[in-house]
């Protein structure tokens, strides 16, 4: 699991929104928001590892769908908390884009497999 590598930059960004949540007094205190973006950004690892260990390759594309509608989810979640205040314009560039490459990586995992 550990070698590859979408699942290693997926739980790189699940670290980084983890900790920029921590940081941000507002959105530390919006429970409803912080537990809504906290859930795709843990997802999109998860359901990679999940997908990894299932039996068939079509069960793997499966979870990788879930994994690349977590990114979809991740980054509404965070273009919230930027407009609300709750975070920098930066971190949610850096965000964006990282969810971006990681659901890129992700539909070539996806083509691949279907190969």
């Amino acid at each position: 699991m550990e070698e590859i590598k979408v699942w290693q930059e997926s739980v790189e960004l699940s670290v980084y929104v983890y900790k920029l949540i921590a940081d941000s007094e507002k959105f530390k205190r919006d429970f409803g928001l912080k537990d809504q973006a906290q859930k795709p950004c843990v997802s999109i690892p998860s359901n990679i590892s999940e997908g990894f260990e299932r039996e068939t390759k079509a069960e793997f594309i499966r979870f990788l769908y879930i994994s690349k509608g977590s990114c979809a989810e991740l980054r509404t979640q965070l273009l919230i908390a930027y407009k609300l205040g709750y975070i920098k314009k930066k971190d949610f560039e850096y965000v964006d884009d990282r969810c971006r490459y990681i659901s890129s990586m992700i539909a070539n995992l996806i083509k691949t497999l279907k190969r």
